[in-house]
């Protein structure tokens, strides 16, 4: 349990540090970002845990003519990939990010941290098998799907690389960042909501879509009498598409599904720009608990006899041209503690923080 430093400000900051204390957090704002953000990647997973009943519930009845491909091919066997890795990715992640768990039981949270990665890249290869077909195929769709996907586990295998080398708050930064990206799905669901009510509502747009998906989700009758799809279902032209219409309330399944879809490209890019930047504005409003971080990853490295400690992992002043990194300390008796701790070369100096 942390203690705090200092008294609370009221009676609220006092009844507060009762709940967030306990689990590792000294700060409230960090905690109400925690809530937020975490709670609400709980809430998406917990509620689609009953997606895992694939054929009974995810694709147990037509839909808007989404599951015509999800039940078929490659697409098929990527969702099921995907939904069988990333949802008990993104329950498990959860923990990750709780300071109690990280400082007081530090096995689980590494067995869980490798748990999480594997299935991670599990879930972003089956994403990417299913991008083909997901809501229309367009190619914004694919190229974004790949994109984030490749992203996202980009960024996993930097923050796993960082904390192999020791060097925690690279390992933070990276860690958030795949994870900010992954939960733009969660954003994406409301713009795309939005966005494809506000097409509906002016009207003009169309999708193309094939008879083969109209006649999955209206049935023949209905496809004939508001398609026509004669040379689909004479067999001259399996693969005949025609254009439906992009409207949420037109009163047919089919409509909804076109409006859905072609928000879903442009939704899918603005959620992952404003989790991007969003991530990066945090990062760089915490930069005391960035300084912290390093200066705990400066005495792990010396411990552990590393070349140039405090930027043994992937930093700026390692890679680029910042200038060269220097511990801060908080007391004295920390600074000698780190002066006296022994060096890779065993002369017991104070190592140097130059690129050497």
């Amino acid at each position: 349990m942390v203690k705090p430093n200092r008294p609370p400000a009221n009676a609220f900051v006092a009844a507060a540090r009762k709940v967030y204390n306990p689990i590792g957090f000294s700060k409230g704002y960090n905690f109400v970002l925690f809530f937020i953000f975490a709670g609400a990647l709980m809430g998406f997973t917990l509620a689609r845990l009953q997606y895992l009943d694939y054929y009974g519930i995810f694709c147990g009845d037509p839909g808007i003519g989404e599951c015509y491909f999800s039940t078929r091919g490659l697409m098929e066997k990527g969702l099921i990939m995907h939904l069988a890795a990333v949802l008990p990715a993104s329950f498990l992640v959860v923990f990750q990010f709780v300071p109690a768990i990280r400082h007081k039981y530090i096995l689980v949270h590494r067995v869980n941290g490798y748990v999480v990665l594997l299935l991670s890249v599990v879930s972003t290869v089956g994403g990417i098998m299913s991008a083909r077909n997901a809501f229309g195929g367009a190619l914004e769709v694919q190229l974004a799907v790949g994109f984030i996907g490749i992203l996202f586990v980009g960024c996993l295998a930097l923050g796993y690389v960082n904390i192999k080398r020791l060097q925690l708050e690279q390992h933070r930064a990276w860690m958030l960042r795949g994870w900010f990206y992954a939960a733009s799905i969660i954003t994406l669901r409301f713009i795309q909501i939005t966005m494809a009510t506000i097409i509906s509502s002016i009207g003009g747009y169309w999708a193309v879509r094939q008879c083969a998906q109209v006649n999955y989700t209206l049935g023949e009758e209905r496809t004939r009498a508001e398609y026509g799809c004669e040379d689909f279902f004479s067999g001259k032209d399996p693969l005949q598409h025609v254009l439906v219409e992009a409207n949420m309330s037109g009163g047919s399944a089919m409509t909804a599904g076109a409006a859905l879809g072609l928000s879903f490209g442009p939704a899918i890019w603005l959620a992952f720009s404003l989790h991007a930047i969003g991530i990066e504005v945090y990062l760089r409003l915490t930069p005391v608990e960035h300084e912290r971080l390093r200066n705990v990853s400066y005495q792990r490295q010396v411990e552990a006899g590393m070349r140039n400690p405090g930027m043994a992992g992937l930093t700026a002043d390692r890679l680029g041209d910042s200038i060269p990194w220097k511990p801060s300390y908080d007391s004295a008796e920390e600074q000698s503690a780190i002066k006296l701790a022994p060096r890779e070369s065993g002369r017991g100096e104070q190592p140097d923080n130059g690129r050497g």
